[in-house]
């Protein structure tokens, strides 16, 4: 009878008899304790490579983050000044431990996290200010819409899925998405029903706010990898939430009513000019949101006490809209003369078209979004109608082509010299 040959670990060559246990492969066996040897090996890889991320990671001065908002975002001048400093701090939290030498009075303090709260209208730039501030810094951001999100177990997206879209934003590199923005919108969509306390569960509401308390926060979170919801079978890819930024953002339609009900004032009145009445709501919620207020609103307390930076966007003026049309460097403006100068036409905007666009969107209600589809309604006509002239031209749009919705093809013919 043939003797069974001794097996061994190809790494250390112990025999079987020699360890607790040996794991065979196909050809070529490993023991328990060069496997523990090569976890730990991975372990310290993973720190590492965290530590490199943090000291590479170059965090701009709260005033060269200013300007950098400044060139992509119209108005708001205090809630950029708000911003950036708080992304300074936030992102100075993260290189903390490497700042102060151990038995430092300051080495043993720990700075907390400080997510963010954006109010405003729609169409002020809410999303526009958290993707800059990603760009300025470099890091991977993810939009997350809160409407979509339920509590775990319910039809809908877990609030994990959130961080894996993060992780896919970074390259599937968790320790790089670990440094990144999470800005979540419609956050005020997912307050309570009413401030009562109610029987039933409000999976989409409350539910979510107590789902998201502890990745905003600061955990150890564990995610499916193909997203969808968890099984016991599947594995998980972890990531810490402590160093992600928060940005919540949301319009909080008739909060200034729960502020003024708070502050003892009354309502604005019928016979104010609405002008007016625009500007005292303005003031009201730029300058008076207190956590109390958002609590009224619907959100739990402990939500907002881990959102405790809260700034609060204007409606944008006609000013304002004339300015965002033009002046940042992928203004619809300069795209739309850039595409007309890849037919060789030279396009241009009369200073009363821009106002008539201007107050078109203030009309519509939709701020600076809905200036998008008013140009893109009015220049159909003439993005059909451009690449019939062979010889390029000039055009030039006035206020009677805005205000009739379109540049009718005599006119665009007529302006360009072919009808």
């Amino acid at each position: 009878m043939a003797r069974r040959p001794t097996r061994f670990c190809a790494f250390c060559g112990k025999t079987q008899a020699e360890v607790r246990r040996l794991i065979e492969g196909p050809d070529v066996n490993i023991c328990d304790e060069c496997i523990k040897v090569c976890g730990s090996l991975l372990e310290q890889e993973t720190k590492t490579t965290k530590t490199d991320q943090t000291a590479t990671l170059k965090v701009p001065r709260p005033h060269e983050i200013l300007k950098v908002l400044d060139a992509h975002v119209i108005g708001h001048q205090h809630v950029k000044k708000v911003l950036s400093v708080a992304v300074y701090n936030h992102y100075k939290r993260l290189k903390q431990a490497s700042h102060f030498a151990p038995g430092h009075e300051l080495a043993d303090v720990e700075i907390e996290k400080s997510n963010i709260m954006l109010m405003g209208p729609t169409g002020t730039g809410k999303t526009l200010l958290a993707r800059t501030l990603a760009r300025v810094l470099d890091v991977p951001f993810t939009i997350a819409d809160a409407t979509t999100l339920t509590e775990a177990g319910y039809v809908g997206e877990d609030v994990e899925n959130i961080l894996l879209s993060l992780i896919q934003a970074a390259g599937g590199d968790v320790a790089r998405a670990e440094m990144g923005i999470i800005y979540v919108d419609e956050i005020d969509k997912v307050g309570r029903r009413t401030e009562n306390v109610s029987i039933t569960r409000d999976v989409s509401g409350e539910g979510v706010q107590q789902a998201l308390l502890k990745i905003l926060e600061g955990t150890m979170a564990r995610v499916p990898p193909g997203g969808g919801r968890k099984h016991p079978q599947q594995e998980y890819l972890q990531i810490n939430t402590s160093h992600i930024l928060f940005i919540c953002g949301g319009a909080f339609v008739g909060l200034e009513q729960i502020v003024n009900r708070r502050k003892g004032k009354g309502a604005l009145g019928f016979l104010q000019d609405e002008d007016e009445k625009r500007t005292q709501i303005q003031k009201a919620m730029s300058t008076s949101v207190q956590p109390e207020d958002l609590v009224h609103y619907g959100l739990i307390p402990e939500f907002v006490g881990r959102l405790p930076v809260m700034a609060t966007l204007s409606s944008l003026t006609e000013d304002d809209l004339v300015r965002i049309l033009t002046e940042p460097q992928n203004s619809m403006v300069r795209q739309y003369q850039k595409l007309m100068a890849m037919e060789g036409i030279e396009l241009s905007f009369t200073d009363t078209a821009l106002r008539a666009l201007a107050e078109i969107a203030i009309k519509r209600g939709t701020g600076a979004r809905g200036l998008r589809a008013i140009v893109e309604d009015l220049m159909l006509d003439v993005m059909f109608e451009a690449p019939k002239c062979s010889q390029g031209g000039v055009l030039r749009i006035n206020k009677n082509m805005v205000q009739e919705h379109n540049a009718s093809a005599d006119a665009i013919l007529k302006a360009l010299k072919i009808a």
